[in-house]
């Protein structure tokens, strides 16, 4: 299948490549690799060193023979996503290519200005290429789980029947956005939605929990190959933010209570759930919607589970709470659907402490890449 990865450089979409590449398939890598600007933006870095795209996608050529085309540029330049599907004509359209971070997009105006515009119009300029160029091609889309909130009621998978005043229907779920990033993810919902009801498009919305782990199969294969691994207050995951805090001696810092539950998935998931969708395909004029994670935990919860195996290893941290910068619940109920991708297949790779403790090895071994002050909040909701 010829299949383009948009955000191919990403920590999501470069072992997504490496893994469809290894597969069989004809991947091509569409990238304005703005995330590597963004660390120089920030004075921050990813702890494992990233080699260039270029380099990246060599060295795969001479390990494995096979060969990912690169193309960088913007999906807001139309002309220029335009040019990448007349000479790719995919069959599938794996979409990563967005602004992920919901600490970046409040920063301040500009930034939740920049996080909007990236994503809504580079996702509109692509449900546009592919109903002028591509009208057959799958659209996968990385959502988010934070698209809903958190209710009181059970999460389910994009869609809910309602019973009201004597009628029933099946509408869209609820939406509850967090930041400006997540309501960037509820606008792209809205629009492939319609794009789908009008066009007749074929689109898989993948509202994708919280992504840990560093290796997959693929990355693993070289050094030259390794993916990102963030740790800082903007984009390091809770998770990712604690194993490398407990590896240069810093508290675990939970924010506020540490009660909030999330959705989360390995990164060996990830990849294995695009192949899923693409595999199994939308029909034409179907938005469908799957729930991808495998399990959840409170933060408390993560912390207290990173602290256990850092002791294991000779570090003694502590857990500690500091005042919540974002405006969330801290309690509340939690319980979510996620029956589509294990019913087509989806066998998950759940954490547990040897995945924690290779993610605490490498945060060890290139320690010295930290730069302590990031490790602190810096962002504010308020």
């Amino acid at each position: 299948m010829r299949i383009i990865v948009a955000g191919g450089d990403g920590f999501c979409g470069w072992p997504t490549a490496l893994y469809l590449s290894k597969q069989g398939h004809d991947v091509t890598i569409l990238d304005n690799l703005v995330r590597r600007k963004i660390d120089e933006e920030l004075h921050s870095n990813s702890i494992t060193p990233i080699a260039s795209l270029e380099d990246r996608v060599a060295k795969w050529k001479e390990l494995t023979g096979k060969e990912i085309k690169t193309f960088v540029g913007d999906l807001n330049h139309y002309d220029f996503l335009r040019e990448v599907f007349r000479q790719v004509q995919p069959e599938a359209f794996v979409h990563f290519g967005e602004q992920r971070s919901a600490p970046y997009s409040m920063i301040d105006r500009e930034h939740a200005v920049y996080t909007q515009t990236n994503n809504v119009v580079g996702n509109l300029n692509v449900l546009y290429a592919i109903k002028e160029l591509a009208p057959d091609c799958h659209l996968i889309k990385l959502g988010t789980m934070g698209e809903y909130g958190t209710p009181n009621i059970d999460i389910e998978e994009g869609y809910i029947e309602i019973e009201h005043k004597g009628r029933k229907d099946v509408l869209p779920y609820p939406k509850q956005p967090g930041s400006f990033y997540h309501l960037s993810k509820v606008h792209d919902t809205h629009n492939i939605m319609f794009a789908c009801k009008i066009w007749g498009i074929r689109a898989t919305d993948l509202n994708q929990g919280i992504v840990y782990g560093l290796h997959t199969h693929e990355t693993e294969m070289d050094p030259m190959l390794v993916n990102r691994l963030d740790y800082d207050g903007v984009y390091g995951t809770a998770l990712n933010r604690f194993l490398i805090q407990a590896a240069i001696g810093h508290d675990l810092t939970v924010y506020g209570s540490g009660n909030q539950t999330r959705a989360f998935l390995n990164i060996k998931d990830t990849v294995r759930c695009v192949e899923i969708a693409a595999e199994n395909p939308a029909d034409r004029g179907e938005f469908r919607v799957f729930n991808q994670f495998t399990e959840w935990f409170s933060v408390k919860e993560l912390a207290e589970m990173v602290q256990k195996v850092a002791k294991e290893e000779g570090l003694d941290t502590k857990v500690a709470s500091i005042e919540n910068p974002r405006i969330e619940k801290e309690e509340h109920y939690y319980h979510a659907v996620n029956t589509k991708l294990r019913d087509l297949g989806l066998e998950p790779h759940l954490l547990d402490d040897e995945v924690l403790r290779s993610i605490l090895k490498a945060s060890i071994e290139h320690n010295n890449r930290v730069i302590k002050e990031n490790v602190l909040p810096k962002v504010t909701w308020k």
